[in-house]
């Protein structure tokens, strides 16, 4: 009987042991101070705080998941997206914060500056990504590109340089335009700095800049209509509660015949005439690899660049300049590189 005992002590000692290796086995290791990140068999938890849905920024969430995926990260496997949606309303912009800081997420991710505004308030205790911010100096995400320090970096979506080549370009090539209705939403900071740049270069070639204001997507028609007559032409910045409800402007434009110019790839694929710009979707992978580089690598968010998009082309769209009465010259349509994929038909 004894002996017994004794044998059945020792099996059961046994089988702790190897219960212990497994769970060490099963353990994979945490990266440096910079990451916050708890690695285990479960994998990483992305939290993703959008200002809005539309079009632009839609693209850029796709693109940071498929980027993601690309890297060995992907939902269902090894990674959990959490997705907050603000709906343009800047009173959901702290909630959500404060629900993302509170979460077992990794890593934190804004889409648009009021979010990531928000996110950079409440979070200081683990990676904050920022991704589709106009001016992340001004809106004091970091205080520079380089190195930005902190627990903060990401990728801005705007260069004065990019402004003043579409500016450039409508004065060249549609010197009838005098005047410039510009429908703007003052409570986007982002949209106020562009509107700002884009104001001075039009002063330059002696175009007139009339501000349509809004405090919602909803005023956006009315805005729209309230310029008609008054102007040669429309142009948007990256306004996102403007870009929410661009097909109101779109349609302004088309039964005016007033050309409308915007500042992002998306809208000009949902109607207006024309851009110089970049794909989303491209600055949205992009941003994939910075939140994979902390995630997998480590990597401290301060010792990471701000990156900016580099991959810039005059995009046109054909129908729409039809629907607005442009006729579309050989010199207009020679502003775009890429005729394959930026000359939309």
């Amino acid at each position: 009987m004894k002996k017994k005992i004794i044998s059945l002590l020792l099996t059961s000692s046994l089988l702790v042991l190897m219960l212990a290796a497994c769970g060490e086995v099963n353990k994979t290791e945490t990266g440096n101070s910079g990451n916050s990140a708890s690695s285990t068999e479960k994998g990483y938890t992305v939290a993703i705080s959008q200002f809005v849905e539309h079009p632009s920024l839609d693209a850029v969430k796709d693109g940071i998941i498929a980027s993601l995926a690309d890297q060995g990260l992907k939902e269902g496997e090894n990674l959990t997206v959490m997705f907050e949606n603000a709906q343009a309303d800047f009173n959901n912009i702290q909630p959500i914060s404060q629900k993302i800081a509170q979460s077992n997420a990794d890593i934190a991710v804004g889409i648009a500056t009021p979010s990531a505004v928000g996110l950079v308030d409440e979070i200081k205790d683990k990676p904050v990504v920022f991704a589709a911010v106009s001016d992340p100096i001004d809106s004091k995400l970091v205080t520079q590109y380089e190195k930005p320090g902190g627990n903060v970096t990401g990728a801005s979506d705007s260069s004065p340089e990019a402004i003043e080549t579409l500016i450039n370009f409508i004065a060249e090539e549609f010197p009838d335009i005098k005047q410039v209705g510009i429908v703007i939403n003052n409570g986007e900071p982002n949209a106020v700095v562009m509107a700002k740049t884009a104001e001075e270069q039009f002063n330059k070639h002696g175009i007139k800049v009339i501000p349509a204001a809004i405090a919602n997507s909803s005023d956006v028609q009315q805005a729209a209509q309230s310029l008609v007559g008054r102007v040669d032409a429309i142009y948007i910045t990256l306004d996102n509660t403007v870009v929410e409800a661009v097909d109101a402007i779109i349609g302004v434009a088309y039964e005016h015949d007033i050309p409308f110019f915007s500042s992002d790839f998306d809208t000009v694929v949902a109607g207006t005439l024309a851009t110089y710009g970049f794909r989303y979707y491209d600055h949205g992978y992009e941003v994939g690899q910075i939140i994979a580089d902390i995630l997998i690598n480590g990597k401290n968010p301060g010792d990471i660049n701000v990156i900016t998009p580099q991959s810039y082309d005059f995009i046109i769209n054909e129908k729409a300049a039809a629907e607005m009465g442009v006729t579309l010259n050989d010199s207009i349509l020679s502003y775009v590189k890429d005729k394959d994929n930026n000359l939309l038909k």
